[in-house]
């Protein structure tokens, strides 16, 4: 899309909150519940906005689970349950919960980096997805390996590899509705993503060459300047550079789009949050129902204020960010 040009100085949202584009946004009814259900992962992504690793051991409790399953079956609106970490495959009860959202009838989406498929104990765990009919969101930031290993680490390249071609062996990737195999990249540095579709075609064509690999769709995120990322940033000292990029991009056309307009996020404690980067930087939801115990009714967070800073502006660049991708036509 076309690339106007980047302001300067750059937008200074806590100065003039007032007239940010993003001061007013409120939620719709919510239809996803968005789980962080451990910090614990066998990667440590430089991207990782959750700041995931192999020493991280905080994960939501026995009695979370169950509450999350009992929210599910109180509000029927909540058609998705969207699991994420962390490494959520590592969380003791995820195969439990997995179950219990199927058995009723829910949309399941297991967001994994691909490579925890080989640890101890996972053995499995591709095998269970499929019979289960979970939807896979697996993060592959390159269809080669210097991109991937920049981003993930060393050696994460050819296990993810593998991992695909043994989901694609399983079903997975080949547009049926019960083993969905969707892709995500994110940009390596501070630029936001190539157009959707475009990059794509791209990725469908190299990885059926070189692998034999195929899969449903890509998902570009905009990479987001907090945590990992944002240090980052600090230390090239490219903050104010990428914080111009994002807002100079600003596109209202995803405003109706945002995934916090219909999802709500839960952190390991059982504490419900905006977004998982909202979660990251530790913004709870506005208002006194704070977490999964407070109250039955869902929808009661229909209508109710969205908490926004300026790290939101990554999710409105370009094309848009969600959880789901780009959000509007990234062509000219």
């Amino acid at each position: 899309m076309a690339q106007p040009e980047i302001q300067n100085p750059p937008f200074r949202f806590d100065a003039d909150r007032a007239n940010s584009p993003l001061a007013h946004l409120s939620r719709g009814a919510p239809t996803t519940l968005q789980i962080n259900l451990t910090k614990r992962c066998n990667l440590a992504c430089h991207h990782c906005h959750v700041e995931s690793g192999p020493k991280r051991s905080e994960q939501l409790s026995q009695a979370g689970c169950e509450r999350i399953v009992q929210l599910l079956g109180l509000n029927p609106q909540l058609q998705t349950l969207d699991l994420t970490g962390g490494a959520p495959e590592l969380h003791p009860g995820f195969r439990d919960l997995v179950r219990a959202a199927r058995a009723l009838g829910r949309r399941v989406i297991d967001r994994c980096n691909l490579t925890v498929l080989f640890e101890a104990g996972q053995e499995d765990t591709a095998e269970f997805l499929a019979e289960q009919g979970v939807e896979i969101v697996a993060s592959l930031p390159c269809y080669g390996p210097e991109n991937v290993e920049e981003q993930r680490g060393r050696g994460v390249f050819d296990p993810s590899i593998r991992a695909l071609q043994a989901l694609n062996a399983l079903g997975y990737g080949g547009g049926d509705a019960e083993h969905t195999l969707n892709l995500v990249y994110n940009p390596v540095g501070a630029f936001l993503p190539p157009a959707q579709a475009e990059l794509e075609a791209e990725y469908r064509e190299r990885l059926a060459e070189d692998f034999g690999i195929r899969f449903d769709r890509l998902l570009t995120v905009t990479n987001m300047p907090i945590k990992r990322f944002a240090h980052s940033l600090e230390r090239e000292g490219r903050m104010e550079e990428y914080m111009s990029l994002l807002v100079a991009h600003f596109n209202p056309a995803t405003l109706p789009g945002l995934m916090c307009r219909e999802l709500l996020n839960v952190d390991h404690r059982g504490r419900f949050f905006d977004c998982d980067f909202n979660q990251a930087l530790d913004l709870p939801i506005p208002g006194p129902a704070q977490d999964i115990w407070a109250l039955d009714d869902l929808g009661e967070f229909a209508g109710q204020p969205i908490h926004t800073q300026a790290h939101c502006f990554g999710c409105t660049a370009g094309a848009g960010s969600s959880c789901g991708g780009a959000l509007v036509d990234g062509r000219d």
